[in-house]
């Protein structure tokens, strides 16, 4: 997954469409993320001893497919590539501008 966390993403398809935030965490085996403030849920939490019953908000993760990366130099929506930089290391490119994603 080319994908990591902290990258700022928009959604480019379903419900959610057209929005951006911040991905918090990656579910690596079923390729799908979890955005902030994204695709909110609620779950109902039973009581226990100490706190009551309520409904909450919870996000739900989102299939990877389904976001792209908005590059941190013109933020716009963009593909991400790979390049070695002049150390040897591998660096994730924007393929729009073709510089380094931190």
């Amino acid at each position: 997954m080319k994908l990591k966390t902290g990258d700022k993403v928009v959604v480019i398809a379903g419900k959610e469409k057209g929005k951006e935030g911040t991905i918090t965490k990656i579910l690596k085996a079923e390729n799908k993320i979890i955005i902030e403030n994204i695709n909110l849920v609620k779950k109902h939490q039973k009581s226990d001893g100490q706190n009551p019953g309520s409904i909450v908000d919870v996000e739900a993760p989102i299939h990877a497919s389904n976001v792209m990366l908005v590059d941190p130099t013109n933020s716009k929506r963009t593909r991400i590539g790979y390049k070695f930089d002049k150390d040897g290391k591998k660096v994730r490119i924007s393929k729009k501008t073709d510089k380094e994603i931190k």
